[in-house]
């Protein structure tokens, strides 16, 4: 079913990449969930997949997109103005939440590519992985340093949680302070960005949740099961949960 959203704001990180605040009804949800944003063009309803990056209780949705220049969807959005309307999901959906997660481990690693931070902010704003793991890790990759969504509030995560959080964040296209410059399954294959962490991936210890580009996605999974970790399932629970973005 399809209700209305309101625009409440909109933030511009570069050209292209943008954060809608929504006020909208779709009912109670799980952080890591996601809804999907319609709009009806030449005369043909037309919907996409965003994953929610506020947390259950915050009184806006949010959502953070990238405008493709030949999408049909992506820059009617990012041309939306507080004011303007758009068709929403009633209902969220989708799986990568920390309650599939196995009760096994203390580090929870978030490995992100560009928009796919989303829903690991959206469990980064509740209190779940604060109090359920040792450890917290968010590596998050992207090209340029203006696609780095959020930075501001996830080196804030570090300055609330020290000792508990840690963000590494990986920038391929231009040299950035602090950040590696390689990319995520670059950096695991290497032991940079354990090293880094200070901690090892291991099957014992670790907790993993993957979204983004389904290459990064394939190759990192494949690292992680020659590592001995499983893909984890509800009927043989295991260490990596992961969600395709396309």
């Amino acid at each position: 079913m399809w209700g209305e959203a309101k625009v409440v704001e909109r933030i511009d990180w570069s050209d292209q990449l943008f954060t809608l605040k929504l006020s909208a009804d779709i009912g109670e949800f799980i952080a890591g969930q996601f809804i999907k944003l319609s709009l009806h063009i030449d005369d043909k309803r037309v919907a996409r997949a965003y994953s929610l990056v506020n947390a259950p209780d915050a009184p806006l949705l949010e959502v953070l997109a990238v405008s493709v220049d030949d999408g049909l969807l992506s820059p009617k959005l990012q041309a939306l103005a507080p004011g303007d309307s758009i068709d929403i999901s009633t209902k969220a959906a989708g799986f990568m939440t920390l309650d599939e997660i196995p009760a096994q481990g203390k580090h929870m690693w978030f490995f992100a590519t560009g928009t796919a931070v989303g829903p690991f902010i959206s469990m980064m704003r509740t209190t779940e992985p604060w109090q359920r793991f040792e450890r917290v890790i968010l590596v998050y990759g992207v090209r340029y340093q203006e696609d780095l969504a959020y930075y501001e509030e996830l080196k804030a995560f570090e300055a609330k949680y020290p000792g508990k959080f840690t963000l590494v964040t990986s920038v391929t296209r231009e040299p950035m302070e602090d950040a590696l410059s390689c990319r995520i399954t670059q950096g695991v294959e290497s032991g940079v960005i354990e090293q880094q962490v200070g901690l090892k991936l291991s099957a014992q210890d670790s907790q993993v949740m993957i979204c983004g580009h389904p290459e990064m996605i394939k190759e990192l999974n494949t690292l992680l099961q020659s590592r001995g970790l499983a893909k984890n399932l509800r009927r043989a629970p295991g260490q990596i949960t992961v969600e395709k973005y396309w």
